[in-house]
């Protein structure tokens, strides 16, 4: 999550065990930074993005080349919806080392996705909850409660209020439903 490239995907090719902990995640950590509806940042591209296919070797979890987690640990998409959420980014302590916990099995071909545990989340000041409204077509969409701008999934929302909504000015999470 530290460059702007993450249209890279890491897939389990073996099952990963609920409750491993890969880490800890090196650099800045700015999870969902570059979140968006879209499941590919920026323009789309013609070619295939790149998947990084991840395996268990004697208890823990290595790339193609044998390499560890912290040489693709940064790779791994934010989740943008619990649905989609392989991972969880936990800390033993605030302002400690953070770590990605698997929340469940993970199968062989499922992609690799991470977003916040809540106590990591409010140690950081991103929301916990996003509460969905309906669109005229009755589809779910997230509403930035500062500048009113649309989306599709909580995480994007969340990630855009955290990172990038000039009008929450910092602002903390406000804990109201709208």
């Amino acid at each position: 999550q530290t460059s702007r490239t993450p249209a890279t995907s890491v897939s389990a090719e073996s099952c990963i065990p609920a409750g491993l902990r890969l880490g800890p995640v090196p650099g800045i950590f700015k999870l969902g930074k570059y979140l968006s509806d879209r499941r590919e940042p920026g323009p789309k591209k013609t070619a295939v993005p790149p998947v990084f296919q991840v395996r268990m070797v004697r208890g823990e979890l290595v790339d193609e080349a044998g390499s560890s987690a912290l040489e693709w640990i940064g790779l791994i998409r934010a989740a943008r919806n619990a649905q989609e959420q392989t991972l969880e980014a936990v800390a033993d302590l605030p302002g400690g080392q953070i770590f990605y916990r698997a929340l469940r099995d993970v199968q062989p071909g499922e992609e690799l996705t991470v977003w916040y545990s809540n106590p990591l989340a409010q140690w950081f000041d991103i929301p916990v909850t996003a509460t969905p409204t309906h669109d005229e077509k009755g589809e779910e969409r997230y509403i930035c409660w500062y500048c009113w701008r649309t989306f599709k999934y909580p995480n994007s929302l969340k990630a855009h209020v955290h990172f990038h909504c000039a009008l929450s000015h910092g602002r903390p999470f406000l804990h109201h439903d709208h």
